[in-house]
């Protein structure tokens, strides 16, 4: 193709703009992204090709196809864009006291006692911030991650680490096994369906469920189920009322206060099995701000989930844990 734009300066945007078509694979999932109309995006990767004299898509491909020149940039430009946008949010960031704006998304299961106190906490210690905070399930987390909707966020791991976003470990979760109280049978005879208390578990659409069910498939036991719901406080009181059983965790069995009283928390028999919930930023999140967020949040899962849930049950001092 004919090169007449050597002249210009390298744009940022268009490395950007690289950076998202080459891990979409589409125009229209850039311009979703980043607001921009298809033809401008098409038009910047256009000018990018013609500044560097390659072609670094086939465009005769769809979806999107990196040519082998396109690859080799892409490796680079990555760890590139990464550097900048962590020198940027490091250079603006500020005193925390100074900062504008905080967008926090978290799964459900910090938001009855842990996510209030960090909005009160955060409120006092960022007194010029305007604040937005979203529950919802870790995998639409991760994604508002990636498309810049969200600062950080507190979510379970990603099985994938998303292409440029800090994950700081903050907390092991083990899988339990949760009997309705005066339930006699031994919790291994339950679990591998030698009993007729049937089994109720979390929707197969979240990630949780997909965790517990690749755990009962290596384990070599199928324990059927009629019900199934996306709610944990709705599990629980299945449990409670003696409806069945079910495996969850240590933090998410914390939020049942109200139930309590009529359910009892066992080890998981066998091989035990467990998540990690973690502290997910962009590298436009400031180093000072995610400081002290993971501060704030560890104190918080220590007094509320940890200390509670270990004083009643010992056996989760070793397993049920802050990671540091």
């Amino acid at each position: 193709m004919p090169r007449h734009s050597a002249a210009k300066d390298l744009s940022l945007k268009w490395l950007e703009l690289f950076q998202i078509c080459a891990h979409k694979g589409s125009l229209r999932a850039a311009s979703k992204e980043t607001g921009l109309t298809i033809s401008t995006v098409s038009h910047h990767l256009r000018n990018l090709e013609d500044h560097l004299g390659i072609e670094l898509f086939n465009h005769a491909r769809r979806p999107m196809v990196l040519t082998p020149k396109g690859q080799v940039f892409l490796r680079n430009i990555d760890d590139a864009l990464y550097a900048i946008r962590k020198a940027k949010a490091e250079a603006s960031a500020g005193t925390i006291a100074e900062a504008s704006l905080l967008r926090v998304g978290t799964i459900e299961d910090f938001d009855s006692d842990i996510m209030p106190e960090l909005a009160v906490f955060l409120s006092g210690h960022m007194p010029n911030c305007n604040f937005v905070y979203q529950t919802d399930s870790s995998h639409t987390i991760i994604d508002m991650l990636g498309s810049r909707n969200l600062d950080l966020g507190i979510t379970t791991t990603p099985n994938e680490r998303a292409r440029d976003l800090q994950e700081r470990p903050l907390l092991r979760d083990p899988f339990v096994v949760v009997l309705p109280l005066g339930c006699e049978r031994p919790v291994s005879d339950i679990v591998e369906g030698r009993s007729d208390l049937p089994f109720l578990k979390f929707s197969s659409n979240l990630i949780i469920a997909r965790q517990i069910d690749s755990q009962l498939r290596r384990l070599g036991w199928s324990s059927l189920s009629s019900f199934e719901c996306s709610n944990n406080q709705t599990l629980m009181a299945m449990v409670a009322s003696g409806a069945g059983w079910t495996i969850t965790t240590p933090l998410l069995f914390s939020r049942a206060k109200r139930f309590s009283s009529h359910l009892r928390i066992h080890r998981f028999p066998g091989k035990s099995f467990s998540r990690t919930l973690a502290l997910v930023a962009t590298p436009d999140c400031s180093r000072s701000v995610l400081e002290l967020v993971d501060g704030k949040m560890r104190a918080l899962i220590s007094d509320y989930a940890i200390a509670p849930q270990v004083q009643s049950n010992p056996w989760l001092t070793e397993s049920f844990r802050l990671i540091n």
